[in-house]
């Protein structure tokens, strides 16, 4: 089952990365995935679209993890992965359609890595000084600019080289 697993800039020294190829021990997390309850969501769209879905909800849970530690690296991340189904789960509480959780999968071939541009920082640190103020209208702003831009593809290979701000 094809993953989009939020995560930071971090996660990413825990790639294992050879000539060829990276491996991951994804960790057990809340993931996105093409879920029955996507495909229910978005009855019109494709494969890809639902896909694209996934992944953009992948990339705001890493805002997320972002926010959540004090020493991230502020730029969102995205690890795609293929994992066994029965290392999935549904994902309990208030999650998008797309959200699943995984267990802990050891040794995964990472397809690829998107990590936002380093000039997507400032943008993401004001989603982050908005969410630490409290500040409601300042953070759909900031979330907003945070959302038009692209995260940038990676091959497994080039995990260690991502630019940081």
């Amino acid at each position: 089952m094809r993953l989009y697993v939020p995560a930071t800039v971090a996660d990413l020294d825990a790639i294992s990365v050879t000539a060829r190829a990276g491996w991951w021990d994804v960790p057990p997390r809340g993931a996105h995935a093409v879920t029955g309850a996507l495909v229910s969501a978005l009855p019109d769209e494709d494969d890809e679209a639902r896909e694209y879905a996934a992944f953009l909800a992948a990339a705001d849970a890493s805002l997320m993890l972002v926010a959540g530690s004090s020493d991230a690296v502020p730029l969102r991340v995205v690890v795609t992965v293929e994992v066994p189904e029965h290392a999935v789960t549904d994902a309990a509480g208030d999650v998008p359609p797309s959200g699943v959780d995984v267990g802990a999968v050891p040794g995964t071939q990472v397809e690829a890595v998107h990590v936002d541009e380093p000039e997507a920082a400032a943008d993401v640190r004001a989603v982050l000084d908005a969410i630490d103020v409290g500040d409601d209208e300042a953070l759909v702003a900031a979330t907003e600019q945070v959302d038009q831009r692209d995260l940038l593809w990676y091959h497994p290979t080039e995990a260690h080289q991502v630019p940081r701000p």
